[in-house]
């Protein structure tokens, strides 16, 4: 395997300036509408990337307290799930064992989930804006030759770039080719 590049960060002339164009994609065609993201994800890479750093500290400077509550939620919760699913067998044992303690648990872990909730949004807006914001920039930015250069480098394995790899991992590599 080729060693992974960063990818270089386009100018703000090329990402949405002067030389920037932009077309709402056919959505009749949903392959041509497929390439074209997949072919900015990968252009432009840098670019989103340092973007969603961006938006996601200019809401981290806005509401730090709500981004560190909402993130330290969700861990827990997320922790919490993989420790019952991964020791099923104590897990029953003790809800045997115990089960006024078990449903008192259910009931501080309702409160608490109910409580957190506007923190826990605020953190998923945190991420889901960003991203929001990027599938609508790769959607609606026209390729050039140089995109489609830099595209065809990343497909023959010339270059291996973080966003290949993301791709690459969620089976979209034979399409980011085309």
């Amino acid at each position: 395997m080729a060693e992974v590049e960063v990818a270089p960060l386009r100018s703000m002339s090329d990402f949405l300036l002067d030389s920037a164009r932009f077309q709402l994609p056919q959505i009749s065609d949903q392959e041509k509408w497929s390439n074209r993201v997949l072919s900015n994800l990968l252009y432009y890479q840098s670019n989103y990337f340092l973007s969603a750093l961006l938006i996601f500290l200019m809401i981290g400077i806005i509401h730090p307290v709500q981004i560190l509550l909402g993130f330290t939620a969700l861990a827990l919760i997320f922790g919490v799930f993989v420790y019952f699913t991964n020791n099923q067998y104590k897990a029953r044992r003790f809800k045997h064992d115990h089960p006024v303690f078990c449903v008192a648990a259910v009931v501080a872990a309702g409160y608490f989930v109910v409580y957190m909730f506007g923190a826990v949004l605020v953190f998923v807006f945190g991420i889901a804006f960003p991203m929001l914001l990027i599938l609508i920039h790769a959607s609606l930015r026209l390729r050039n030759i140089k995109n489609k250069l830099a595209n065809k480098m990343e497909y023959v394995g010339l270059k291996r770039t973080p966003m290949g790899l993301i791709l690459e991992g969620l089976g979209q590599e034979q399409e980011a080719g085309s």
